[in-house]
């Protein structure tokens, strides 16, 4: 099978998308951004082939396998985990070797198990049906849990908890660094069907049926006949130059391809805000990106909610708790937080404070859409703060006040915008 990608290689995430010859789109990939760019590009990569392989896999089953897709990718993700969780285990002991802990090696190794051990154990709850995992990569998830468990079993054992830390974080790099290869995933998702159906209550086909399915979605050969780059790193993929296209031409395309009638695209991503002026065909007429620093973006909410110790996806639900809206004067990431503690001691409520930087990047984000001409319906608002309810809910308020009633568009893979213009390219390039 020939298939064409696009891959986004963002500050925070890279994205990817895959479509075939017919400009069908079978996948999307997602992983974390690592400061290696080839990794992470490798990584969404065979993202993207999964995700193609699930929706295969659908394909081959029909409806008869509708209660078990969901059940199945559950089970993959959650033996992806245990095989990252054991490459972790073997990392952490290598590093274990280094002659500064010579003298506490073994009892440190043994800490370190214990914690291992009940993360393992742990997996099933992580991944149980209708469980609420605040991310789904690797890092974020074991991280979360050595930190937590870790302390604990440190002191059980008296070893220095910063050691542990210490192994951990040169071990995480290892495992961020490693591609799973073809061989890896099949395992795994043989792994993972076999526990779904063990799970799923009134299949309508047997383990032998649903196995034979994936056996000849597993044999499809899936050759990546064009590759397109684009994105905050697209200077540092790995393709050669003409393989790559620049972040407005690509989510302009993009949200061109998910609403044709789109005319005015507002991006705000992790580094940066585009407002964009596309044509009937999703071709750039005109532009506007916030300039030299990262205010108002993904970044500048990664860290109000650092300085606030709570999760990024808890900002906007805090948010749409506030009675007023605190008036910001700066969303200047360097005095953010002096700000924000400023707010905090005067008596200023949690939510309202957080209302006012919502709305306080918005109105940003219309400034730079109004000097790139305006909106014009349709309007379609992409990047991962289009996930955020509170940033939404200000944006429609201020368009309606602004430009009247204009259709504004949102898609649940609106993170995926960039990538899918790329994709689109890469169909073209290759025609």
């Amino acid at each position: 099978m020939r298939t064409f990608i696009g891959i986004d290689l963002g500050s925070t995430t890279t994205k990817a998308v895959l479509m075939d010859e017919n400009q069908r789109l079978l996948g999307r990939g997602i992983t974390n951004s690592r400061s290696n760019y080839d990794v992470a590009a490798e990584v969404t990569k065979q993202e993207a082939k999964i995700g193609a392989r699930f929706n295969l896999f659908h394909s081959e089953l029909g409806e008869a396998g509708d209660n078990l897709l969901e059940d199945l990718e559950r089970n993959f993700r959650m033996e992806q985990f245990l095989t990252e969780l054991n490459h972790l285990r073997g990392s952490c002991m290598k590093f274990l070797d280094h002659p500064r802990f010579v003298d506490m090696k073994k009892a440190l190794g043994e800490a370190i198990e214990v914690v291992l051990q009940r993360i393992e154990k742990e997996a099933l709850e992580i991944y149980a049906p209708g469980a609420d995992r605040k991310s789904d990569f690797f890092k974020d998830i074991a991280g979360s849990r050595f930190m937590n468990i870790g302390e604990e079993v440190a002191k059980e054992a008296d070893v220095g908890f910063d050691h542990m830390l210490n192994i951990y974080d040169k071990a995480i790099i290892d495992i961020e660094n490693i591609v799973p290869d073809d061989e890896m995933v099949s395992q795994q998702l043989k792994a993972g069907l076999h526990r779904a159906v063990q799970e799923v209550e009134g299949l309508e086909i047997s383990e032998e049926v649903a196995a034979a399915a994936l056996e000849r979605v597993l044999a499809i050969q899936m050759e990546e006949t064009y590759v397109v780059g684009t994105g905050y790193g697209r200077v540092r993929l790995p393709f050669p130059k003409e393989h790559i296209r620049s972040e407005i031409l690509c989510h302009g395309l993009g949200a061109h391809m998910m609403f044709p009638n789109t005319r005015t695209v507002l991006d705000i991503g992790g580094q940066d805000t585009k407002g964009i002026q596309v044509d009937k065909d999703g071709i750039v007429e005109n532009f506007q990106m916030n300039d030299r620093c990262a205010a108002g973006c993904g970044r500048y909410l990664g860290y109000i909610a650092d300085e606030m110790n709570i999760g990024l996806h808890e900002l906007g639900p805090i948010a749409e708790k506030a009675s007023k809206a605190t008036r910001i004067n700066s969303t200047c990431t360097v005095f953010a937080g002096a700000e924000l503690r400023d707010r905090l001691a005067l008596g200023e409520k949690r939510e309202d404070i957080l209302a006012g930087l919502h709305r306080a990047i918005i109105l940003r984000a219309m400034s730079i859409i109004s000097r790139a001409g305006g909106i014009t319906d349709q309007f379609t608002f992409t990047g991962g703060v289009a996930k955020n309810n509170a940033a939404v809910k200000e944006l429609k308020k201020l368009v309606k006040e602004n430009y009247g009633d204009v259709t504004i568009n949102i898609s649940a893979e609106s993170i995926y915008t960039g990538a899918l213009g790329g994709a689109t390219f890469a169909h073209r390039a290759a025609a």
